[in-house]
């Protein structure tokens, strides 16, 4: 007979796949099965109501959470003039034109973010295959092209979340860490959640928020209800 581990069987006593568990309950659960070797990160996923392979229908965008993620973001912005003076005093970690595009397509650089500015774009949008692939294009839906260069740095810095639909119609996302509080993932997906609907297609019908669900780096998937996140 398999031998059931520690964890798993704090998970069988704790978790019911088949019913929709609280927020503390859900962090109760990542909790007490935790590494002892690194943070964990929350996750969560939520399911709309949206036909994925419409283009009309994709949703995608950013929003900024009231608690912050507790990681460091590392960014690069592609300005000159003014703007990248801006970029430098707001903390990116890397700023340029066409100097940054080369560093891009010759060097692994390690960024979380990248940012341009509207005049930037004519850089960066030869840069399709080297930041594409990497989720790194800058868009103005998600804030990163922007003049505004102040903001848009302050923002992913202070643990701005980015998103898009999957092909099966599904939001991902990092809010928070094991360590959090459940009032802190709460307010987090809360205000992920306004934002999904303000962001609802015209040409979607029916529900539009479905299932929802929380797990953490190395714990299980925990399903919410979205009535706590209001």
């Amino acid at each position: 007979m398999t031998k059931i581990t520690k964890k798993e069987k704090i998970i069988s006593e704790k978790l019911d796949p088949n019913k929709i568990h609280s927020i503390a309950e859900a962090m109760e659960i990542f909790q007490a099965v935790k590494s002892s070797k690194f943070e964990e990160s929350i996750d969560i996923s939520i399911k709309l109501g949206v036909d994925a392979g419409k283009s009309d229908q994709n949703v995608r965008g950013a929003v900024t959470l009231p608690n912050s993620l507790g990681k460091a973001v590392t960014v690069a912005v592609f300005a000159d003039g003014d703007a990248a003076d801006q970029a430098k005093k707001a903390g990116a970690e890397f700023i340029g034109m066409d100097d940054l595009a080369e560093k891009f397509t010759k060097e692994e650089l390690d960024v979380d973010v990248v940012i341009s500015t509207q005049a930037a774009m004519k850089v960066v949008g030869k840069l399709g295959q080297v930041l594409g692939p990497k989720g790194l294009m800058p868009n103005p839906k998600t804030g990163t092209v922007s003049d505004d260069v102040t903001s848009a740095v302050n923002n992913v810095k202070a643990g701005q979340v980015r998103f898009r639909t999957d092909k099966n119609g599904i939001i991902h996302g990092c809010i928070g860490k094991v360590s959090f509080d459940a009032d802190k993932i709460q307010s987090n997906a809360t205000a992920l959640l306004a934002e999904l609907k303000k962001l609802k297609p015209a040409s979607s019908k029916g529900i539009y928020i479905g299932n929802i669900a929380l797990s953490s780096t190395m714990g299980p998937g925990v399903k919410i209800s979205s009535a706590e996140l209001v």
